[in-house]
């Protein structure tokens, strides 16, 4: 009797230290310093579906991406994370000249961003927008191999739609953001950026008050021990990445010497940010084309991910955001070129 009691105040004083939620599967979750804010299980789950075949490779204007809207759209309103615009969708119509065959006319491909919002606690500084995001399309089919034709996109770029859901969740129930912030999971980006370059021009047009934006791009698998858990495209244009180091209290985000060489910044769904809003926008990625075999290839399997580095990843992220977010100047600034 007396072990049992121990062990009853030992789990009433482990509760009663952070906050409890429900993650995605009922189960309550402890989120606190001693408790992980972001599960293996929960991101495990997510990455089960959306890099599933029954999505088909989730290329935009098809079945399958339309089912990866849907579970995205689901995930917000159960965890409290509200539509930006009149509904969570934010719809866009583009010509895709490369999928038209000689002599054919290009049709044109509906398609649509989601978008949410966690409106910040602070009176004043939730005027002031951060954005994370990710893309959810993929390129649908690939090269076949051992009679696979489903590139089903787990690395490339399902693990970012999940950080950005993820991290959403985080804060729409733990309410520690004094800035606003926008989740934003973009079409088309495998298309050339239509979905992100769309949504950018849309905010611009509207006068959003952004102050930064992160995308996520392709953190499903580790980096080589030694290097810091992942790097930032286009690092010498702000000072984003040693601010967030900052923040975090070790080196999160660093380096990679490819980067320029390979224009990843201008590659990927922070570009448009950049152009349309001249905010700092990057990505931050952990693949860096040495350590992940499958891209854009039939292989990149949720099953070849791995759940440990992720949470690990996110969870050590959160201080780096909440810094950004909450500090009562703008302390992440472009550099002058």
């Amino acid at each position: 009797m007396k072990k049992i009691i121990s062990i009853t105040v030992v789990i009433f004083a482990f509760v009663s230290c952070g906050t409890t939620i429900k993650s995605q599967d009922g189960e309550p979750e402890i989120l606190g310093k001693d408790g992980a804010a972001i599960t293996e299980s929960a991101i495990k789950k997510s990455m089960q579906f959306l890099a599933s075949d029954d999505l088909n490779g989730r290329a935009t204007g098809t079945e399958g991406i339309e089912k990866a809207a849907v579970f995205i759209e689901t995930y917000l309103k159960d965890n409290g994370i509200k539509p930006y615009f009149e509904t969570y969708r934010d719809p866009f119509e583009f010509i895709n000249e490369r999928a038209a065959k000689p002599g054919e006319i290009a049709m044109p491909i509906q398609g649509f961003n989601v978008v949410g919002v966690i409106e910040g606690n602070d009176p004043v500084l939730k005027n002031e927008y951060i954005i994370l995001g990710g893309h959810y399309d993929h390129i649908g089919q690939a090269k076949e191999v051992n009679g696979d034709t489903i590139a089903n996109g787990a690395n490339d770029d399902a693990s970012g739609t999940i950080a950005a859901m993820e991290l959403g969740r985080y804060f729409a129930n733990t309410k520690t953001n004094k800035r606003s912030i926008l989740i934003t999971l973009y079409a088309a980006e495998e298309m050339g950026l239509k979905g992100s370059s769309h949504l950018a021009e849309r905010l611009k047009n509207e006068g959003i008050n952004a102050y930064t934006m992160i995308n996520f791009e392709m953190i499903g698998v580790p980096r080589a021990e030694g290097k810091p858990l992942a790097y930032m495209s286009g690092y010498n244009r702000s000072n984003f990445a040693p601010t967030l180091n900052t923040f975090a209290e070790e080196e999160i985000i660093g380096f990679f010497d490819k980067a320029q060489d390979m224009n990843l910044f201008f590659r990927s769904d922070n570009y448009p940010f950049f152009k349309a809003l001249s905010i700092p926008a990057h990505a931050i990625s952990t693949f860096d084309f040495t350590n992940f075999d499958y891209y854009h290839h039939v292989d990149d399997e949720a099953d070849q991910m791995d759940y440990k580095h992720m949470a690990n990843f996110l969870n050590k992220m959160i201080p780096a955001l909440e810094g950004m977010m909450n500090t009562p100047t703008k302390d992440v600034k472009l550099n002058e070129e």
